[in-house]
């Protein structure tokens, strides 16, 4: 928030008046605490002021009057952009660490390293298709099942995907289970048409039988 240390250690003390229900403690008292001078307790209340990290604001008293008060949204605001940034460069270093892993993993279960070719497929994938990187390893997945290790493959894989909206790790899995539902069922239905305890019925040829009569 480009405070020094001296305008942090003031703004603490504020705080901790505050808290103890002194919402606007004297000036000589908060020097004393800090062993400063008021003067210089004074400037860096502007300097606090001037840096947008707190307010000075008058209240109405019970007595019908006003009284000032210091007030610290802007300090909160400051505080929950910083957290917010924060989080992005985290959330950056994560997205960077699991896209790494895609051009990795595909250059492991290939056997050899990338040409720049498919450097620019990923790429592409990652950057303007805006795959999930853990949905691309599932499709590389898919096609080491099926050992086709061609990034043809694995595109079209992620193309399928995309027209039946599956953009997550969930909704792959979601799309498995319903197909193995699915394929259940269907061997369910066909155990009910045809149980095993039916014998077979051959199916014979009756021309061929008829032929062989006429010529006896």
């Amino acid at each position: 928030m480009g405070l020094n240390e001296e305008e942090l250690v003031l703004l603490l003390e504020l705080l901790s008046e505050q808290q103890r229900g002194n919402a606007f403690p004297a000036g000589e008292k908060i020097a004393r605490a800090m062993g400063k001078k008021p003067q210089a307790i004074y400037q860096l209340l502007h300097s606090l002021i001037a840096k947008k990290v707190m307010q000075i604001v008058s209240i109405p008293a019970a007595d019908g009057k006003t009284q000032d008060v210091y007030r610290f949204e802007l300090l909160y605001e400051k505080i929950g952009n910083l957290e917010q940034k924060e989080e992005q460069k985290l959330e950056q270093a994560d997205q960077a660490v699991a896209q790494a892993k895609v051009y990795s993993s595909i250059e492991v279960e290939f056997g050899r390293p990338l040409s720049p070719i498919e450097i620019e497929t990923v790429d592409s994938w990652l950057h303007q298709d805006h795959y999930r990187p853990e949905v691309i390893l599932l499709a590389l997945r898919e096609a080491v099942l099926n050992q086709a290790y061609s990034l043809k493959y694995i595109d079209r894989i992620l193309l399928s995907w995309e027209r039946q909206n599956i953009k997550t790790a969930q909704d792959v899995e979601r799309a498995k289970q319903k197909m193995r539902t699915n394929g259940k069922n269907s061997t369910s239905e066909e155990q009910t048409t045809t149980p095993n305890d039916k014998p077979l019925i051959p199916l014979y040829r009756w021309s061929d039988q008829s032929d062989d009569k006429q010529g006896e």
